[in-house]
């Protein structure tokens, strides 16, 4: 019997061990298939963490000279003449911008635009833009969504859609899109929503977009004390622009710091910006829009005061007979800035309209624009006359040298009568001309 007992006992225990050996054999073999299946996992998700870095650039070495009956030192350099240079010649690095990408394997993206400048400034070098985009595959139906979030323009320049928001067309920009370059950039989140024809056959296109945002508190501020301006340089987020020396600065406005900050937050409210467009394919597209900042004007911080700036806007972009493609865009709206008493410092109409024909053929582009311009002052500040009027031509020729090289040459002439002028011992009203060559690289 003990034998016997010590017999079944080995063999359960071989049972076991035999069970416990196909467990491990088991065990064994199902090791592998979930190392297997963990390393796909992480590939998989490496695989949606994938991105492509795209770069672009441009490089703008610049000649120009800049003339006039009576020209007056530029409004980048404290003074009230409409171009960017001094009267002269200047030789500058115009533009070094470029443009970085990352673009993940799914719908978002990282962008970031930096611009450098070395003219008769201060050589500069910062961020323009910045922001993550979010943009869908489209439905069936045609619909797709796109998101924005963080530092940007506002949904308005036709001419500016070239490598770091520089333009194809001109090397000066019109007033409105020099205004924007100087002024209008602010940090928010823009959603959008487009309906493609092309999904249902149609030839018509849709897209509306709207924007909240911060950061663009006192937009307005050097639209009112320099006027508007034919300029090719952006405002970086990290610059002051200076003032002209304006008798206000040491009267009625004394608090007022002597550069603006485009780019700050002062009351803590959100403006917004609505924006639609529809097209049709294969010849054009129409815009509109709104924006307002929302400041409350009652703040004023370190010299930087609010100022409650609203606009709407409207644009073209058409193709013509015989190639000829037709850009035009106009501007109106009002700006407000009070004193600390609450009564109105700066009240400001105002608005800017342009036409620009470009016809390309072959390497070659010539491109003409005709604009006008006004600011109506409706404050009764004694010292601080914002009023203006004036119009202006260009006319640019470029030549396309290979995939990346341009010759570009430009004139451009306009006249502004602006009555401040006087009050610095400056004659009111201003002819000035401008003669530009370029030679432009983009990668």
């Amino acid at each position: 019997m003990k034998a016997w007992l010590e017999m079944q006992n080995k063999a359960r225990l071989g049972s076991r061990l035999c069970l416990s050996g196909i467990c491990v054999a088991q065990l064994s073999f199902a090791a592998p298939l979930l190392a297997t299946e963990k390393v796909a996992t992480e590939k998989r998700a490496t695989e949606k963490l994938k991105a492509e870095h795209d770069f672009a650039a441009v490089i703008d070495m610049r000649l120009t000279h800049t003339s006039g009956a009576s020209s007056d030192t530029s409004h980048t350099n404290a003074g009230l003449g409409k171009y960017r240079f001094d009267p002269g010649n200047q030789l500058s690095l115009a533009q070094a911008g470029l443009s970085y990408t990352l673009d993940w394997d799914n719908p978002f993206s990282a962008h970031l635009i930096a611009n450098a400048y070395v003219d008769q400034s201060n050589p500069s070098l910062g961020i323009t833009e910045g922001f993550i985009k979010y943009r869908s595959l489209p439905s069936q139906s045609g619909l797709r969504a796109q998101a924005k979030l963080g530092l940007m323009y506002p949904t308005i320049s036709l001419e500016n859609i070239a490598t770091a928001w520089a333009s194809p067309y001109t090397l000066s920009y019109s007033a409105i899109n020099s205004w924007l370059g100087e002024e209008l950039r602010h940090v928010g989140a823009e959603f959008t929503l487009e309906k493609l024809g092309k999904f249902t056959n149609s030839k018509h296109s849709f897209t509306l977009s709207g924007a909240a945002f911060k950061n663009n508190d006192t937009a307005g501020a050097l639209l009112a004390w320099h006027g508007w301006t034919n300029s090719s340089k952006q405002t970086l987020l990290q610059q002051h622009v200076k003032l002209s020396k304006m008798p206000s600065l040491d009267g009625s406005l004394s608090g007022q710091a002597r550069s603006s900050d485009p780019f700050i937050e002062l009351d803590n409210r959100f403006g917004y910006h609505v924006h639609g467009q529809w097209q049709y394919r294969g010849y054009g597209k129409l815009t509109a829009g709104y924006y307002d900042n929302n400041a409350d004007t009652s703040i004023v911080i370190n010299g930087q005061y609010t100022w409650l700036t609203r606009f709407s806007h409207l644009g073209i972009k058409w193709r013509l007979p015989y190639k000829i493609e037709l850009l035009s865009q106009y501007m109106n709206g009002s700006t407000l800035m009070s004193a600390p008493d609450g009564t109105d410092a700066v009240n400001n109409d105002y608005q800017s309209g342009y036409i620009m024909l470009s016809r390309r053929w072959g390497v070659q582009r010539l491109s003409v624009r005709a604009e006008q311009f006004s600011v109506t002052d409706h404050d009764s500040t004694p010292d601080n006359n914002n009023h203006e009027q004036g119009h202006g031509f260009t006319a640019s020729y470029q030549y396309r040298i290979n995939k990346n090289w341009f010759i570009h040459g430009e004139y451009n002439h306009l006249y502004s009568e602006r009555p401040a002028r006087s009050a610095q011992a400056l004659p009111s009203k201003l002819t000035e001309n401008q003669y530009q060559l370029a030679m432009r690289w983009f990668f």
